[in-house]
């Protein structure tokens, strides 16, 4: 009676950093519904913190106009950061210790290597707003979202924000969108034993965690582009392995964008 032929081995794709130790399928299902939660979370800190400040500033009564505002005042524009950061935190912080998944499966690491992010950043905030160019004549409120982020504040309060977008933000975020929610996205493939099939998912993880990226920013006319951008950042992530290239890369986008616009008219970078 012939034996039967043992199965063959997965085969695993050549990532490096963190992706030399794949997360499993049902690590990538946890990581995406702690990732589910921190969204979640961050819309409802977000919330809390903005109603407890308007109660605080004698203002509830403003709030709805304050949310449809182009120029809301700047602690509304920082109690809407720092809510949705607990939340995006919070997300990393429970894939960390709940899941008991050591720090460095996050990936955040530096380089010297990582300061490549400079021009990266700042070629792809170019090439995007070329793309946007030819529409610009056409397209109503085009600034509003940086206008909106910067529009009323001033002083100290202007100081605070533009660190919060230069820094924080990329941080931030990098640490949410590609740490946690990249992470586990790419983490399915490990359910699926061909090379092809791990290929095709990871190319799935991108475009799902850039366009995820330019939806939860809130801004149709900017989706295209920061869509095009969270790809970027998942594909630089990816190739590294680490955080460090990919944050560079966003702060360098960010900054590019607010002295732009601050500058001047913003007439080619300040498309969102």
């Amino acid at each position: 009676m012939s034996q039967p032929l043992p199965e063959a081995p997965s085969v695993q794709l050549k990532g490096k950093g963190v992706f030399l130790d794949p997360l499993s399928g049902s690590q990538a299902l946890r990581w995406l519904l702690a990732a589910f939660a921190g969204f979640v979370a961050g819309q409802l800190f977000s919330t809390g913190l903005v109603t407890l400040m308007a109660a605080i500033k004698g203002q509830s009564s403003q709030l709805s106009s304050l949310a449809h505002s182009t120029s809301p005042p700047e602690w509304y524009i920082l109690s809407s950061l720092f809510g949705l950061w607990a939340g995006f935190l919070g997300a990393a912080w429970a894939v960390v210790h709940i899941g008991r998944a050591p720090r460095h499966t996050l990936g955040i690491r530096f380089s010297s290597w990582d300061l490549l992010g400079i021009p990266i950043g700042i070629g792809a905030q170019i090439l995007i707003g070329l793309m946007y160019l030819p529409f610009r004549s056409h397209l109503k409120d085009f600034d509003a979202p940086i206008t909106k982020l910067t529009g009323s504040s001033h002083g100290v309060g202007y100081f605070v924000i533009i660190v919060c977008t230069l820094v924080l933000a990329p941080i931030v975020e990098e640490i949410f969108f590609r740490g946690v929610l990249f992470r586990s996205l790419a983490g399915f493939s490990s359910l699926v034993k061909t090379l092809m099939g791990k290929r095709i998912i990871l190319v799935l993880a991108v475009l799902f965690d850039g366009l995820l990226f330019g939806v939860v920013h809130g801004e149709l006319i900017q989706l295209p582009g920061l869509a095009l951008f969270g790809a970027l950042l998942a594909v630089l992530f990816y190739r590294t392995g680490r955080l460090g290239l990919s944050i560079v890369t966003h702060i360098a986008f960010n900054s590019l964008a607010i002295i732009s616009y601050t500058s001047s008219s913003g007439t080619l970078f300040g498309w969102h």
